[in-house]
């Protein structure tokens, strides 16, 4: 039937939005963000989204606010919440909403609203986004990510430098729990908080994939909207951000449940369910290779950033080993030891390098860490190893390395 002289529903115009986005060759690199997750039409204030909001896959939008948004309005804030998708926004920076909920918002927002902004203007097609009047931008941010922005933003209500004086300063609608205030859409932190390690890592997986999948349709297509994709494909990851996001959500206990803070990632489902707690953190293991390739400046900084990490997340212990084809030494660090590690500690090795040993040797010695964290050049002479906890790559000055378990990050000796 034909839609002539009939006005949209807010579910029709989103469909059609959506489509209009995945439709334009500009666009077309995001197909594959955009059918990640589900994008549904709720009701003004359900869940607290007054706006939009996203939990890092799914994203919702208010009627209410959809229904004062242009086409193009609505094309850029699909766009929008599809950016923290692609940058795992929720995830990596958990950290810093733990720290200040507010900076943390506004942080991902001027990344991604510069980004739309700058792209659609290169790109020619100015008009087919338009950001909303409650976006904020701010020029002085061009060429940063998240966690730089962040270090700039004041700890203020938004007076002064960074708040956004550029255009927009947000509609002050925020909801209940939600305290993003400034910025055009909802941050669901909480819910990105309760996911487990497993489906953090396989929403990491997806995200890969998809943006793999994008490049390939767009070059395919003689498209330039691969440029979209460009920071993420060959940007350098901060190894530091990712060590701090895999200490805090694989040492984050579950020792218990609670009622009196529901678990909200069932809460859309109608579903009230409990969520946990951590009343202890167990051990930490830290394995260094020393087979010859990791400096001492090398090794003091990581262990640096180690230990802040460690003394945040409190763990039970922290059990520093160095091997190269055994483990050659090894080191126990209590709570209270954990400014000692640096100053104090002695490596030893300098052989072979046989990962292998170190999960052989925990199995051997009956230790059970709650997480393995090894640092090493990843010139192997064996294998990767049989692990039984999580573990994290820091792979130093090696991109040919791909560990065929755990997460790896690639370090550059010129980072630390």
């Amino acid at each position: 039937m034909l839609m002539i002289g009939k006005t949209l529903t807010e579910e029709q115009r989103l469909t059609k939005a959506m489509a209009d986005v995945i439709g334009n060759q500009n666009y077309v690199a995001l197909a594959g963000i955009l059918m990640m997750g589900d994008h549904t039409i709720v009701a003004t204030g359900h869940m607290g989204c007054h706006t939009a909001m996203t939990n890092g896959v799914n994203a919702w939008y208010a009627r209410d606010f959809v229904a004062g948004l242009s086409d193009a309005e609505l094309r850029f804030l699909i766009l929008h919440e599809s950016y923290h998708v692609l940058y795992k926004h929720l995830t990596t920076y958990l950290h810093l909403y733990e720290q200040n909920r507010r900076k943390a918002n506004l942080a991902c927002d001027y990344v991604i609203n510069l980004k739309l902004v700058d792209f659609d203007r290169e790109c020619g097609d100015n008009g087919f986004i338009v950001m909303p009047k409650v976006g904020v931008i701010d020029e002085q941010y061009r060429g940063m990510d998240s966690a730089q922005v962040y270090a700039l933003l004041p700890d203020d209500n938004g007076k002064g430098k960074g708040s956004g004086q550029g255009q927009g300063q947000g509609s002050g609608e925020a909801g209940e729990g939600d305290a993003d205030g400034e910025t055009m859409d909802q941050h669901d932190w909480e819910g990105a908080k309760e996911l487990s390690p497993d489906e953090r890592k396989e929403i990491e997986r997806a995200v890969d994939e998809a943006v793999r999948q994008g490049a390939l349709i767009a070059g395919k297509m003689g498209s330039g909207g691969a440029r979209l994709l460009d920071d993420v494909l060959q940007s350098k990851i901060d190894w530091r951000e990712v060590l701090r996001e895999f200490v805090s959500t694989t040492c984050a206990g579950n020792d218990y449940s609670t009622w009196r803070r529901p678990n909200r990632r069932y809460i859309s489902s109608g579903l009230y369910l409990p969520s946990g707690i951590s009343e202890t953190v167990g051990e930490l293991v830290i394995a260094i290779d020393t087979s010859g390739s990791i400096g001492g400046r090398e090794l003091a900084t990581f262990l640096g950033e180690v230990v802040a990490i460690a003394k945040a997340v409190k763990p039970q212990a922290v059990r520093l080993l160095y091997w190269d084809t055994e483990v050659c030494a090894a080191e126990y660090y209590g709570q209270d030891q954990l400014d000692d590690i640096v100053k104090s500690t002695k490596p030893a090795g300098g052989g072979g390098t046989m990962v292998e040993c170190v999960p052989v040797y925990l199995r051997e010695k009956q230790i059970k860490p709650q997480a393995a964290i090894i640092l090493t050049d990843g010139y192997l002479g064996g294998s990767w190893g049989v692990w039984h906890v999580p573990v994290l790559w820091c792979v130093l000055d090696n991109k040919n390395a791909k560990p065929d378990n755990g997460k790896a990050v690639h370090i550059e000796s010129s980072d630390m």
